[in-house]
């Protein structure tokens, strides 16, 4: 299939996660997001209402995260976190794997917890993802926690939150990709900061981009440092 702007428009969701940002900054890339034909905004949990409200009927949906950015809350509080994520209108969430427990080799709770958050969305029809941090993992430790998510009905694997260390990288991506293999979609996310890097991750055959800025990125020009 040709890569043009417009399908990876449609394949990237726009983060939109720094602490500072103001319900104008939402407003801002919201309408961003419909004029440029961004998939999906991804927003804080207190920004899900908001974000709901100006993108209802554009065609971007809106994504919320959880657990974010270190995936450390208990799974009754992530799961309450999805379920009024998903209240006020959320689409998707992007939730964060507890990176302590699995480096602690304590799978069965990273699947329930995954789990957790997944019983809440399923029923609703709502995608889950699942950011692993990938940053921290080696390359079979990143094979494990794509099953696990698998293992717990996730929809996608993602590489990072952006907020801690590198970014995707294309040996990473490459072993999400092997390792899903059709029973759960890959996004990358973190160090997509220009075109060429984007298309890149879409001629791997990734179902998402995560940016943070997504209109330079289609505009082709480079993006300086941040997500």
């Amino acid at each position: 299939m040709t890569i043009t702007k417009e399908r990876v428009a449609k394949m990237m969701d726009h983060a939109v996660l720094k602490p500072a940002m103001t319900d104008g900054d939402i407003r801002t890339n919201a309408a961003m997001c419909v004029a440029k034909g961004v998939g999906d905004l991804c927003v804080r949990p207190t920004d899900a209402a908001l974000a709901a409200s100006l993108l209802k009927g554009t065609g971007t949906t809106v994504a919320v995260v959880v657990g974010f950015p270190h995936g450390a809350s208990r799974p009754e509080v992530k799961a309450l976190e999805a379920r009024l994520a998903i209240e006020d209108g959320a689409d998707e969430l992007d939730m964060v794997m507890n990176i302590g427990k699995f480096l602690s080799g304590e799978y069965e709770y990273v699947r329930r917890d995954i789990a957790a958050v997944v019983a809440e969305a399923k029923p609703k029809g709502v995608v889950v993802k699942v950011i692993q941090e990938s940053c921290l993992l080696t390359l079979a430790q990143v094979a494990k926690a794509c099953e696990l998510a698998i293992e717990a009905g996730a929809d996608f694997v993602k590489t990072s939150t952006g907020f801690n260390g590198e970014g995707a990288t294309p040996e990473v991506v490459e072993v999400m990709l092997r390792t899903c293999a059709g029973r759960a979609k890959v996004k990358p996310s973190g160090g997509i900061r220009d075109w060429a890097r984007a298309v890149q991750f879409v001629e791997m055959g990734v179902d998402r981009l995560g940016v943070g800025s997504a209109d330079k990125i289609l505009d082709g020009a480079p993006v300086e440092g941040g997500y």
